[in-house]
């Protein structure tokens, strides 16, 4: 799949069909994985061959002759429609030995008893991945990890020095939690009589598990952002609406007309990558030489994280081998070495310490590295794996109804979890 950070946001929360035909929620075979690594096995990705075939062929034939009668198949798949074509392999029973999959991708195969559970299969390798990162393709009521973490993405947060400083604010002291950020929103739009927004974007899930909310329930059964504390978060996003410190086209913003609000100086804080410092470079130099990166907004301490893994079979006739390839994909040799390649992070332990990851040399793309590396570490992925698009519309729409005094933010977040969770129910 495409690895830029906006395009790798958008395809890590796009949605299975359902596998009504995949059958039960059982293991479809043994969950042994022991044995000789051999034979033939097929391994899917997601968009890759076109940017990075070369990579990929000496990957195969490095694990090849590590394991003599071992050979791989590498298919392709493009990024357009590869959920649906997931679904139908599953439905056939013609799914690769081993897939590269989101945890959303991950979630219906796992209920249907076609993902791998790697806790039972390859526990001796958990300790190799950060925590975050292993948990991220576990699903809520079905006990197990169903991937190994592959590669991962996230992004550090731009801020406006200039306009931090006219508002009376300490430049060095971006906010780091929602409390300081509510705080210096006000007082942005306060002094700036409400020219300044602090944002452009309304609250979205991660916004929600950032702030301390609990998303879903134990079971996986249900949601639960309508807690109090949800119902806290988006009742100080009103006060924002209200006084200005928030965009008023945040209803309706999308990543480029929120990364223009910013770039115009309309906005004091956007997130963004390196490519965007490029553009600031070129455009707005002023804006480029009072810019500020700092961690995302969280009030538990943890950053929000995309994640990519890649699946084994439960029904592969394969399994050592499947298994020994999965995990030679991703080891951190493997890994590090993808990451000098690609803008994107390694999800072993340990490899976020090495310097390509920690030290600066003057240019932005490493500035912007290093600045996100740091917050994966303790990374986790908020975004349900049972959230789909459909839920993300219905939270929208819930949240455009409170800041606009529609309804309460109480009432608007319960009739958003009812919705979500009679579209979950329509999923199984």
């Amino acid at each position: 799949m495409p690895l830029s950070r906006r395009t790798f946001a958008a395809a890590a929360l796009c949605t299975l069909l359902p596998l009504s035909a995949c059958g039960s929620g059982d293991d479809g075979g043994t969950s042994d994985a022991s044995g000789k690594v051999e034979g033939d096995i097929t391994f899917q990705t997601w968009n890759l061959r076109a940017n990075f075939k070369p990579y990929f062929e000496d990957l195969i034939a490095e694990f090849e002759k590590k394991h003599p009668g071992t050979r791989v198949k590498w298919i392709d798949q493009p990024a357009e429609g590869y959920a649906d074509k997931i679904s139908a392999d599953a439905a056939g029973g013609t799914l690769p030995d081993v897939v590269n999959v989101s945890p959303d991708l991950v979630a219906p195969l796992a209920q249907a008893g076609l993902a791998l559970d790697l806790d039972k299969a390859a526990g001796q390798y958990k300790k190799e991945y950060l925590e975050g990162a292993w948990a991220g393709h576990q699903v809520p009521g079905v006990t197990g990890t169903y991937a190994f973490p592959w590669y991962l993405n996230t992004g550090p947060l731009f801020y406006n020095k200039s306009l931090f400083e006219k508002a009376g604010l300490d430049p060095e002291q971006p906010p780091r939690t929602y409390d300081e950020l509510f705080d210096d929103a006000l007082q942005l739009a306060k002094k700036s009589d409400g020219k300044v927004a602090t944002l452009a974007n309304v609250p979205t899930i991660e916004d929600f598990g950032r702030y301390g909310v609990p998303l879903m329930n134990d079971e996986g059964t249900g949601f639960a952002f309508n807690d109090p504390k949800g119902v806290e978060l988006l009742t100080r996003y009103k006060e924002l609406y209200d006084a200005k410190a928030l965009d008023p086209q945040a209803l309706t913003a999308t990543p480029e007309s929120s990364g223009k609000k910013f770039l115009t100086q309309a906005v004091a804080m956007n997130p963004g990558s390196a490519l965007d410092l490029g553009n600031f470079k070129k455009q707005a130099p002023g804006l480029y030489e009072n810019i500020g990166i700092t961690d995302q907004i969280t009030s538990t301490g943890h950053a929000n994280m995309y994640v990519m893994g890649v699946m084994v079979n439960a029904q592969s006739k394969r399994k050592p081998a499947a298994v020994a390839f999965a995990h030679f994909v991703t080891d951190a040799a493997h890994q590090m070495s993808f990451a000098r390649q690609v803008a994107i992070f390694p999800s072993t332990a340990g490899s976020l310490d090495d310097p390509y990851f920690t030290k600066e040399d003057g240019t932005d793309e490493t500035r912007v590295r290093v600045a996100a590396a740091k917050s994966l570490k303790t990374a986790v992925n908020y975004t349900p794996v049972l959230f789909s698009e459909q839920m993300k519309t219905e939270l929208r729409n819930a949240v455009a109804r409170a800041l606009q005094g529609k309804e309460s933010p109480e009432a608007a977040l319960d009739n958003a979890v009812e919705a979500c969770d009679r579209l979950l129910r329509q999923q199984g």
